[in-house]
């Protein structure tokens, strides 16, 4: 859908001379509805002043020196007229503040966002928090992932299923292969999958670990297993870890997080929170664990996430473009280098399927965030030539 924005021109004058515009908040029927059957936004709504709420975020105004707020309002447009597939929002945080916050078709300020695969990213938060708490140590990621779940049937398990240790599972190499007719049948038993149950039947019919199984392998078992881990390690259940340690403690209250077979959360998909959310979330990345300045994961588990455990190939990567190079993989965050110009930044992101990215550029303390509905790849490369440019040094 194509909005009325009206010339550039204009949201040039609008965006600087103080011109207040109020978010669009979900109606109570959206709220209570699917997503998918919320109505367009009959009109964009675009701003460079962000306005301030009760949500912990500190905003500012995106018209600093040496930043191109042409550029960024030039791709808002282009946004609002769909030259960039189904966008629902697009935020950018500099510096620690909130400058730019847009939102289109689907988008709401207050209705959280499905976020795909971008779960897997704040899944690997709740693992780090767990840490900071003691209940798990950095030592642990390189024992047996089986070693943590008392519950489970050792006898019934295929060959090397001691190999997946945390580290594995977290950077997708946990090796677990079951045929596509096997995991249908097996998922049909939904009580026999309650708690480890799940784990118990996935390494029970799993083709055997081994060292050539144990590549990078994206659509798999892992996330799950960090999620079992968690529901052992953590008092109360996983869920409610996940609440009372890490979304409450950032002032994250409105979101959605869907139960598997396990009846645990799911921790490969199925999250839903809202765009400023998103921000904060990565804040807490770009402050090396740090919210409002008090330390929820440690900065060793945070470098540990957001390095490149596991090289990828172009192929293995779900982004692409020529400003885009190196693609690697950590603990459920992706990496990348953008090129501008002559210079290149190291970026980390949490990335979802359908169009959903943080993405968070460390070296020019700058958060991206896009969400949206559509199949396309392409927003790390309009990132690297469109937005980086309008922050990077000259």
């Amino acid at each position: 859908m194509k909005y009325k924005t009206g010339l550039l021109f204009t949201l040039l004058i609008l965006a600087n001379c103080g011109f207040a515009q109020k978010a669009p908040k979900a109606t109570t029927t959206e709220r209570s509805g699917s997503f998918w059957d919320i109505p367009d936004l009959t009109k964009a709504f675009i701003t460079t002043s962000p306005s301030k709420q009760k949500d912990g975020i500190s905003v500012g105004k995106l018209g600093a020196k040496r930043v191109n707020t042409e550029m960024i309002l030039k791709l808002a447009q282009e946004i609002a007229e769909n030259k960039h597939g189904e966008y629902d929002s697009f935020l950018i945080a500099h510096k620690g503040k909130l400058i730019f916050e847009s939102y289109y078709m689907h988008g709401r300020v207050d209705l959280p966002h499905p976020q795909a695969s971008t779960t897997k990213a704040y899944t690997s938060l709740a693992l780090g928090r767990a840490i900071q708490l003691g209940y798990l140590s950095m030592d642990d990621l390189d024992k047996p992932v089986v070693s943590f779940l008392k519950d489970l049937d050792p006898t019934a398990f295929v060959e090397g299923v001691e190999k997946i240790t945390l580290h594995k599972a977290l950077s997708m190499r946990g090796g677990i292969k079951v045929k596509e007719e096997t995991r249908k049948k097996f998922e049909k038993d939904t009580v026999k999958l309650k708690g480890q149950g799940m784990v118990q039947t996935v390494l029970s019919h799993s083709a055997p670990i081994t060292s050539n199984s144990q590549g990078f392998d994206y659509g798999n078992y892992n996330p799950t297993l960090v999620m079992q881990v968690i529901e052992a390690v953590v008092p109360g259940t996983a869920e409610d870890f996940i609440k009372k340690e890490l979304f409450d403690k950032m002032g994250i209250t409105n979101y959605r997080w869907a139960t598997g077979l396990s009846g645990l959360p799911r921790a490969g998909s199925s999250s839903s929170i809202t765009s400023r959310d998103m921000i904060k979330l990565g804040t807490l990345v770009m402050n090396k664990g740090k919210w409002k300045g008090k330390r929820l994961i440690s900065k060793a588990y945070i470098s540990k996430m957001t390095d490149r455990v596991v090289p990828l190939t172009e192929e293995q990567a779900f982004f692409n473009g020529e400003n885009i190079s190196d693609p690697g993989y950590g603990y459920f965050w992706w990496q990348a280098d953008m090129k501008v110009g002559n210079k290149t930044y190291f970026t980390t992101s949490g990335q979802g399927g359908g169009g959903q990215y943080l993405i968070v550029i460390k070296e020019l303390d700058l958060i991206v965030v896009v969400t949206a509905h559509s199949r396309e790849n392409d927003t790390m490369q309009i990132t690297a030539t469109r937005v980086l440019p309008a922050f990077s040094k000259r």
